[in-house]
């Protein structure tokens, strides 16, 4: 039924994927269009419409329809963002990556909303159901905060399982970061400094992603701190600054640094 649903809606069949497809990967096909096809990129989002919309329904935990509703618009733009942001040499298939960024676009557009229907009174939520019955307005109130609780667990444990998948790329557990984490309030502090000074440099970024080593020179050149000290701390810093190169809002605003100022030489040798 419900591929009939998108045959209609879509106005294209759902068979395999196009020719120009058939003998790419997903992550291939990507290459190529960050390359200028644009022919090809028009191609590949209208062949994965059906994945899109199966996305966007399981994070809604309701059956979208493409034809209507705003979700599925804003589903198609992350993918499509998606494209442009993936990275061939982080590890990671491009299908889990587009899944992430589209999940994350979807949650901004549900706090929104929410941030929306906070400043309407409760009363324009009464309505009368098929026995003429007041719905109680306090009631939805509830449901749509209990709604909101649920998917913010669902999506800091989506975020958590995605990051060990990227951790484990530098061999690195979260048992280790437990180990790894600087003791001293001032120093993990510091050590958090040059994780998102890292995050932050595209260069630094790719030396990382693409060697799977922190670029400690560089870093000495950048921060003042001693070889020994980044090389202590090499863990914690890749997991931060994976952190904020990545779709983590959830784990972003779990770490709250103060970070006012540029770290300075000699501020963080330990």
């Amino acid at each position: 039924m419900i591929l009939v649903l998108f045959k209609k809606f879509l106005g294209r069949s759902l068979s395999p994927r196009s020719r120009i497809q058939q003998d790419s990967t997903p992550e291939e096909v990507v290459e190529r269009i960050q390359q200028g096809d644009l022919r090809l990129r028009n191609q590949f989002i209208t062949d994965y419409q059906p994945y899109i919309a199966k996305v966007t329904s399981r994070f809604s935990k309701r059956y979208i329809d493409p034809s209507k509703d705003d979700e599925f618009s804003i589903a198609l733009t992350a993918f499509n963002e998606a494209i442009n942001q993936f990275s061939p040499t982080a590890g990671r298939s491009f299908l889990g990556f587009a899944e992430t960024v589209i999940r994350r676009r979807l949650i901004d557009y549900v706090r929104k909303e929410q941030r929306f229907t906070k400043h309407v009174p409760y009363s324009s939520f009464e309505m009368e159901d098929e026995e003429e019955n007041i719905v109680n307005p306090v009631e939805v109130h509830q449901a749509v905060e209990a709604y909101e609780r649920q998917k913010d667990t669902e999506e800091r444990s989506s975020e958590i399982i995605d990051l060990n998948r990227c951790l484990q790329d530098f061999e690195i557990t979260f048992a280790d970061l437990v180990k790894a984490a600087p003791k001293h309030t001032d120093s993990r502090e510091a050590m958090l400094a040059v994780g998102v000074l890292l995050a932050q440099d595209p260069q630094l970024m790719k030396a990382l992603l693409e060697r799977r080593l922190l670029p400690i020179k560089e870093l000495m050149d950048r921060v003042g701190c001693s070889r020994k000290t980044l090389e202590r701390n090499r863990k914690y810093i890749i997991s931060i600054a994976l952190i904020y190169n990545g779709p983590y809002p959830y784990l972003r605003d779990f770490l709250k640094p103060v970070l006012h100022h540029p770290t300075e030489k000699s501020e963080i040798d330990e």
